[in-house]
């Protein structure tokens, strides 16, 4: 039996820029900021005795009872699978935030998912194995529209600069003080906004648009790289990466008409007028999650003028993906 344990994310800039339809083809390439907290999901798999009616067993949001690999509905479950061979298998799914809401919960699945079968077959994924595995699943397999930055973000864990260009990617962790760091985490709120949606639709809308929206990424990368900077820096006031992310959101809104809404435009004008710096919508947009940025002191009027959303406390985490729990077929507790 396994059970692994995969961060959600929080992208804060560049996000658009990590599509390879961008950063193969623009000079310079692409980079996001991003880190991931303490929300997670969580796979717990096992071998299934072949005493039932059915090979495999598969708990989600609803339950599969199937006899072979190619009857699994959930396309991510059957591919993974099936990529490498596995079948009579009891897999549940489980996670502290809902699907669809911009935290990378498909690519946190994703990246468990392939930890926890890699280690069921006596092998150990490193970070980098195991988001160049969910990228090639999600991207290359599935055919799914998006970028690489959530499966990255979600296997390796912390704050980073992810840099992407046409030879691949390259993690690179934002070194701060932990008082600086403390800082600035205690800036990030978290609001739900009860909108849910499909992110490879906006992604694929986005692909299409990758040509007319050119200078406005290059101007988010670029952004994305002065965030890097600020965050950094001990000699940058933090306070001026809410001024970032607020310049980087407007650009972004206008990538394409679905990311937004009317009523998401107005919650976060709403936050800005009771003191909030900056903000986005997290992932590709058009509801979920809503990241505000404010000081400390202006941050419970934010919460009483956004009281219609559920604000969700949350810490930023190190350790990105990692099994819970391994026992051997002989029943022995290896970790």
């Amino acid at each position: 039996m396994v059970i692994t344990q995969t961060p959600m994310r929080m992208s804060f800039l560049g996000g658009g820029t990590d599509y390879r339809e961008f950063f193969e083809n623009v000079p310079g390439g692409g980079i996001s900021i991003a880190t991931t907290f303490d929300k997670y999901c969580y796979v717990n798999m096992r071998k299934l005795p072949p005493f039932f009616d059915y090979s495999s067993k598969i708990i989600y949001s609803k339950i599969e009872h199937v006899s072979q690999i190619t009857d699994i509905e959930h396309p991510l479950i059957r591919e993974c699978l099936r990529s490498l061979e596995m079948d009579h298998m009891h897999i549940t799914y489980d996670a502290d935030l809902p699907a669809r809401t911009g935290l990378g919960t498909s690519s946190a699945f994703a990246v468990g998912l392939y930890l926890g079968l890699y280690a069921m077959k006596g092998k150990y994924l490193d970070k980098k194995s195991l988001a160049d595995k969910a990228i090639a699943l999600e991207r290359s397999i599935l055919n799914e529209y998006g970028g690489w930055q959530d499966q990255i973000a979600c296997a390796y864990g912390g704050l980073n600069r992810i840099d992407f260009d046409e030879n691949g990617y390259h993690v690179q962790p934002i070194i701060m003080s932990a008082a600086r760091k403390q800082e600035f985490e205690s800036k990030c709120m978290l609001f739900f906004t009860g909108f849910s949606r499909f992110s490879s639709d906006i992604a694929q809308e986005q692909v299409k648009r990758t040509a007319i929206n050119t200078n406005n990424l290059i101007y988010m990368r670029e952004l994305a790289r002065e965030g890097f900077q600020v965050l950094s820096n001990e000699a940058c006031n933090i306070r001026e990466f809410g001024r970032i992310l607020h310049e980087s959101w407007m650009m972004k809104r206008g990538l394409t008409n679905k990311i937004t809404t009317d009523g998401i435009d107005s919650m976060y004008q709403l936050a800005r007028k009771h003191g909030a710096g900056g903000g986005k919508l997290l992932g590709a947009g058009g509801g979920g999650f809503l990241l505000i940025y404010a000081d400390e002191d202006r941050q419970e009027e934010i919460k009483k003028a956004l009281e219609s959303l559920k604000h969700i406390p949350f810490q930023f985490e190190n350790e990105g993906a990692r099994i819970l729990y391994y026992r051997d077929d002989g029943g022995e507790l290896q970790c």
